[in-house]
């Protein structure tokens, strides 16, 4: 067993504020308990997992959740990273993203994500875009396996 199965975690990497609440607010409504570290771009998250530029190593996280459209790093950019690493290459990775284009879904698709979560993340509005609850779902199966 992984250190990542023993301590389960979840990696956001989300610069709007509102969208780490709603992430918060959600997976409290599932009972997913696991701990929720926060990264405010693609350069700070790489920083933590690879322990560089003064920020604490992390622990491998059990899944990712990335914003395609942040500053200094975007989503894909992380993710292409990510995908390009050894260390990291293994990881269940999320976009969550408003974009709905052809082209980011396309890339992410190219990159092997293992799902893509439209916001406003809401059970609310689940029936309304089968991918969204798709990917969500896949999202919460996977977190509840680990807990």
């Amino acid at each position: 067993m992984s250190p990542t199965e023993n301590n389960p975690s979840i990696l956001l990497v989300e610069d709007d504020q509102m969208d780490v609440m709603n992430v918060q607010r959600e997976l409290r409504k599932q009972d997913i308990g696991v701990p929720l570290l926060h990264a405010r771009n693609g350069r700070e998250a790489l920083n933590m997992l690879r322990g560089e530029n003064g920020e604490t190593k992390i622990a491998l996280p059990s899944v990712v959740m990335l914003d395609i459209n942040m500053p200094r790093m975007n989503g894909l950019e992380l993710l292409d990273t990510l995908r390009s690493d050894p260390e990291f290459v293994g990881l269940n990775v999320f976009i969550m993203t408003t974009s709905d284009l052809d082209s980011d879904r396309l890339r992410a698709q190219q990159l092997a994500v293992s799902g893509y979560i439209i916001k406003p993340l809401t059970f609310d509005k689940f029936g309304e875009g089968g991918a969204t609850v798709d990917g969500f779902s896949l999202f919460l199966d996977l977190l509840k396996m680990k807990q």
